[in-house]
Order: structure tokens, then C-alpha cells, then sequence
């Protein structure tokens, strides 16, 4: 018992007591400071290009690489930050183009933004021949079923519409490799939780979760404890915000019978470039 309540207090830190924490610079994360060096496949280059990229954002020089990587990857990020374009690349980096099926799985809080995301994908994708589909309630469900049917890379939605084409066994998941959850915190405000625990108990154990959120709040992080395994967490500071260098804890713990494991979890601070920027991982 007072093994668990230091744990607590520990997890109760207030910011003035960030200067008690000790921090050591993370090794396994590294800056890409261009698209040409993130090992991407050529086509995948060409469209980037196309769409007007001509340098990556913070979060893309950090995140990107990651996701390929097959990382799980926690992102506390909010729009104008780059973050669609960030999965996007990586999800279209992941493709076998050769299978139609779909291999990776988006869910959206909006029907809007799942548009969004599916025309960002296919722009990305123009020269790769990507198929992607925008599963979205308040549509046509024969068309959802004629498109699924056809066979679609990417599949972008919100998660009942999603959940009903799984049901209906129109949305094939024995292939998908990644799950991306945009805008977490939203699709829990608009009470998507059970349908995105019931997507998730239909994919293979072993997809790669890349999850995106603009603040982290405990069913969040309860979520992540969940669905994902020793994930890398990137915060990113919009510059419209700067206002000082954002700094943040992450603890992720576990009770074993014989003993209190605390596990290390690699924390990434990327900032806008009016901020300074710095890599830390904390021990606790």
C-alpha cells in the first residue's frame, strides 16, 4: 500500500515540482529535417512534392519515421500542427499496393474530417494508385459495400460506420497493419468509446496503433494502456501558442503481485520552430 501511494504522488507531480524530476535525453529518437531522408518510396516522394510539402513540419521530422518503424505512437497534437499529413505519409509509406485489401484503418470523430483525410491520402497517394475509402455514416450503405467490396488500401471513417461494415463482414481487418485513432479526445466526448474498443477487438493482435489527440485525458490514457505496447509519445506546440517550452510527464505503471513495476516510457517534446526543442526521457 505505501508503495502505491508514492506511485500516486508521483503521478500527482505539479509543475513546480518538475524541477524534483530527473531527465535523460532519449537515443531512439532523431530528427529527419527532409522528406528525401526518411527512406521514402519514390512515388511516395512525388506526390508530397506535388502537393506542395517542400519541408517537413516538427512533428513530421519526429513522428514520421517512428510510424515506419512500426512503433505505437502517442501524438498530443492539434490542427495547423502537420499531423494529417504525418500519419497520411506514414500509413501510404506502409502499403503493399500489390494486395487490395485494406491495410490501414482510420477513425475519425467527423464525418468531415474522414473526407478530409481520405483527400489527403489520395493526393499523397496520386502516384502510387492508392484506393482509399471514406466509410462515413449518413451515406449510402450499398455504396460503402460496392466500394469495400472492390477492394480499398485504406479504409478512413467514423467509428460506427466503420463498426457496421465490420458486422457486416464488407470490411475485411484479417490484413490491416495499423490503426490510426485521429482526434481521440473528441471521438471520446461524442461517445464513440465502445464502438472504438469494439473495432479494435476485430483487428489482428499484432496492428500497430498510432493514436492522435489535443489534450490526454485519463480515459485517454487508460485507452492507450490498452490497445498499446511501450509507445512513443510526441507533444507538439502549435505557434500561434508559443508561449514557452511546453513540459510534460509520462508515467506508465503496473502492479505485478510481487513487486511495483514502474516501466520507462520514451517522452518526445517537438516544438514549433519559434521554440526551443528538446528530447527527454523521463525516469520515474
Amino acid at each position: 500500500m505505501a508503495a502505491a501511494g508514492t506511485q500516486g504522488r508521483k503521478r500527482l507531480l505539479k509543475e513546480e515540482d518538475m524541477t524534483k524530476v530527473e531527465f535523460e535525453t532519449s537515443e531512439e529518437v532523431d530528427v529527419t529535417p527532409t522528406f528525401d531522408t526518411m527512406g521514402l518510396r519514390e512515388d511516395l516522394l512525388r506526390g508530397i512534392y506535388a502537393y506542395g510539402f517542400e519541408k517537413p513540419s516538427a512533428i513530421q521530422q519526429r513522428a514520421i519515421k517512428q510510424i515506419i518503424k512500426g512503433r505505437d505512437v502517442i501524438a498530443q497534437s492539434q490542427s495547423g500542427t502537420g499531423k494529417t499529413a504525418t500519419f497520411c505519409i506514414s500509413v501510404l509509406q506502409c502499403l503493399d499496393i500489390q494486395v487490395r485489401e485494406t491495410q490501414a484503418l482510420i477513425l475519425a470523430p467527423t464525418r468531415e474530417l474522414a473526407g478530409q483525410i481520405q483527400k489527403v491520402l489520395l493526393a499523397l497517394g496520386d502516384y502510387m494508385n492508392v484506393q482509399c475509402h471514406s466509410c462515413i455514416g449518413g451515406t449510402n450503405v450499398g455504396e460503402d459495400i460496392r466500394k469495400l467490396d472492390y477492394g480499398q488500401h485504406v479504409v478512413a471513417g467514423t467509428p460506427g460506420r466503420v463498426f457496421d461494415m465490420i458486422r457486416r463482414r464488407s470490411l475485411r481487418t484479417r490484413a490491416i497493419k495499423m490503426l490510426v485513432l485521429d482526434e481521440a479526445d473528441e471521438m471520446l466526448n461524442k461517445g464513440f468509446k465502445e464502438q472504438i474498443y469494439d473495432v479494435y477487438r476485430y483487428l489482428p493482435p499484432a496492428t500497430q496503433v498510432v493514436l492522435i489527440s489535443a489534450t490526454l485525458p485519463h480515459e485517454i490514457l487508460e485507452m492507450t494502456n490498452k490497445f498499446m505496447t511501450d509507445p512513443i509519445r510526441i507533444l507538439v506546440k502549435r505557434s500561434d501558442h508559443c508561449n514557452g517550452v511546453f513540459t510534460g510527464l509520462w508515467s506508465s505503471c503496473c502492479q505485478r503481485p510481487d513487486q511495483h513495476h514502474i516501466r520507462t516510457t520514451s517522452y518526445i517534446t517537438a516544438l514549433d520552430p519559434c521554440l526551443s526543442i528538446d528530447f527527454k526521457m523521463i525516469l520515474v
